[in-house]
This record gives C-alpha cells, sequence and structure tokens, in this order.
C-alpha cells in the first residue's frame, strides 16, 4: 500500500503549548506561512500582508455560513443532566445532534425557554435524531436557530478545554457570516479585519458560497487506510453567480477547505446546493481550485490530507515541521498558511 494512503503517514508531533484557545488582537497580526510552489520558497510574514501574495487576475471565495450556538444544557424528566450539541437539520422538523449520556428512543429532554427535544432515532454512530418542540408546538429549524442563540453556548472545539466565554462570540465568527447553521468556524477566515476586506474586495473579484461546518470536522481519521475513512457530509449552497465564475477557467483562491471542498464537488457533479461529502487527499486533488489559504490542522485529520492534496504529503509534514520551528500557533484560533 502506499504510503499516502496511511493514515499514520499524517502523524505529527505539537510541542505543548502551541494550540492556540484565543485569536491574536488585531485579527490580521496573526503570522501567516506562504509557500509558493513553483519556486519551492517559503516566506514567514503576517496575515496584515495577505494581499501582497495573492496572484493577480486572481478570484477569491468566501464561506459565508454563520456558527449557532448549538451547545445546550438541559435535564431528562428524572432531573438527570444532559448536553446537547446540534449537528445539523435533517429536514424543516428533525435534527441529528450529538448528546452527552444515556438516551433512548422516546426520550424526552427539557431545556431552558421551555425547548423539549424528543429522542427518534439512535444512529450507529452515536448521533441521535430528535425533534424539538416549544409550549407543545414542533419548531422549525429557522426558529430553532433563535431559540438556541438565545439559550446556547458556542460549540468551541474541544482541544481548547474551556468554556465559551462573551468575547467568542466575535472571535469565532467571520466578518461576513450570514446563514445559519455551522458548528464550528470557517477558521481560515477569521483573520480578516474590516480595512483588509475592503481592499481584498476592491483588488480582487469576491464571491461567496455556504457550506455549514459540522461537528464532523473534527471526526478523526480511526482507519488504518485514508480511503476507509467514512467522509462526513455537510449542507451546501453555491450561488447562480458563484457558478458562472467556478464554470471558467480564472485562477481561484478558496478561503479555507470547506470553501475547498464545496468548489471541488461542484466542479466533479455539477450540483449547487445538497450535502457534500467530498474527500480531498493525494489520490483526489483539486481540479479547479488554484490557491489555498486555510489555518494549521489537527495530526492525521482529513484536513491536513486535504492540505496534501495541494502539495503532497511530504510537503505539508515539512511545512508544518517549519511553522512549529518558527512558533507558529495551531488549530482554530492559530495562524495561517498560503499556498501558492
Amino acid at each position: 500500500m502506499s504510503i499516502d494512503l496511511l493514515t499514520q503517514s499524517y502523524d505529527y508531533t505539537l510541542p505543548e503549548g502551541y494550540i492556540a484557545t484565543a485569536p491574536v488582537y488585531p485579527r490580521d497580526h496573526a503570522k501567516l506561512l506562504v509557500y509558493e510552489r513553483k519556486t519551492d520558497t517559503i516566506t514567514h510574514t503576517t496575515f496584515a500582508h495577505l494581499l501582497d501574495y495573492i496572484p493577480p487576475a486572481c478570484h477569491v471565495f468566501l464561506n459565508d455560513t454563520r456558527v449557532i450556538k448549538a451547545r445546550i444544557f438541559g435535564k431528562k424528566i428524572t432531573g438527570g443532566k444532559i448536553e446537547l450539541l446540534f449537528n445539523k437539520p435533517l429536514d424543516r422538523y428533525s435534527s441529528r445532534v450529538m448528546i452527552r449520556g444515556r438516551v433512548k428512543v422516546g426520550t424526552l429532554l427539557y431545556f431552558e425557554a421551555s425547548l423539549i427535544a424528543t429522542i427518534i432515532r439512535c444512529a450507529e454512530d452515536g448521533s441521535r435524531v430528535v425533534t424539538f418542540t416549544q409550549n407543545a408546538k414542533p419548531i422549525a429549524f429557522e426558529a430553532l436557530v433563535l431559540i438556541l442563540d438565545s439559550i446556547g453556548h458556542l460549540p468551541l472545539p474541544p482541544y481548547m478545554h474551556r468554556e465559551d466565554k462573551k468575547e467568542d462570540e466575535t472571535d469565532y465568527q467571520t466578518l461576513f457570516a450570514k446563514n445559519a447553521g455551522a458548528v464550528a468556524a470557517p477558521t481560515a477566515s477569521l483573520h480578516f479585519t474590516l480595512p483588509l476586506l475592503e481592499k481584498l474586495r476592491q483588488r480582487h473579484p469576491t464571491h461567496t458560497l455556504t457550506l455549514h461546518v459540522g461537528a464532523g470536522t473534527f471526526k478523526p481519521v480511526d482507519a488504518k487506510a485514508i480511503l476507509d475513512h467514512p467522509m462526513h457530509s455537510e449542507y451546501f449552497d453555491i450561488p447562480s453567480d458563484s457558478a458562472e465564475i467556478l464554470d471558467k477557467d480564472t485562477p481561484l483562491l478558496a478561503i479555507g477547505t470547506t470553501v475547498t471542498r464545496s468548489i471541488e464537488y461542484y466542479v466533479r457533479t455539477g450540483v449547487v446546493k445538497g450535502e457534500c461529502d467530498l474527500f480531498l487527499n493525494p489520490h483526489n486533488p483539486p481540479q479547479r481550485v488554484t490557491h489555498l489559504l486555510t489555518n494549521f490542522h489537527l495530526p492525521k485529520s482529513t484536513l491536513i490530507m486535504l492540505v496534501s492534496a495541494f502539495v503532497g504529503r511530504e510537503k505539508t509534514l515539512a511545512l508544518y515541521e517549519e511553522a512549529i520551528r518558527a512558533k507558529y500557533r495551531f488549530f482554530s484560533y492559530g495562524d495561517a498558511m498560503l499556498i501558492v
């Protein structure tokens, strides 16, 4: 078996203290590692200088999803405490969730604001399918989001090992967040400040799409071979004007792995809305995205495998080693890398 197919081949050791648990301020003061493939050169700079390295005539794509307060705490009728993490809607009235605690089909879970979740199915992957009601009335997804925003907590990644704070309501949301539904932020976009975003829009045609990042983004690859990993799916929506650009041959910069997966799924299927379960890796490289901006990702994750689809596994690990040497901050609130 090719070494690029072995999950263990995407492992690396991150020294203690390198996981960012809060962003730097201002946002664009984060470090930026720029890797130029044609010359095989690395440049260390800051995110404020991003525009100096984006190739001319390059169109830029952003993910306008909005993170919802998907983590809520309640109790069972017995009084036992329960924690529920909303993952995604399956239709207007049923949702897939993760629940910490023992529950079975038919169990009622009680939350603030008279919100009740009823377990209607238990999935093999450990998730649960539930319906929500308030004052005996079914709650559709659009109304549920408003309730969650009033009683819930932002679902910070588990590796931060802390509870969410007031500051996270701004820090863990992009400046252009619009469509509610994500349970994790498209983190490459968190580095933009308003002035930098305005300069980007002045210099480069910018476009948006939506991919609601799900909890599956943090699911580790447990399979020995990466192609045996059951890739999670996430809802995406590409507007018609954005799809028109994708149908051309202009160079593209994807701001983040979520944008990359959405574009590449569209290129392969022609589908502009639905569930994206594309797994990009060195054996399935990008066909349309020419440049990538991304953060530094967990070892043995589908995200580091996606980066490897652009530059190869060995080079990806070498870039990560260089980032560690230069004391970059890793993961969601960490620093960024631009591949051109």
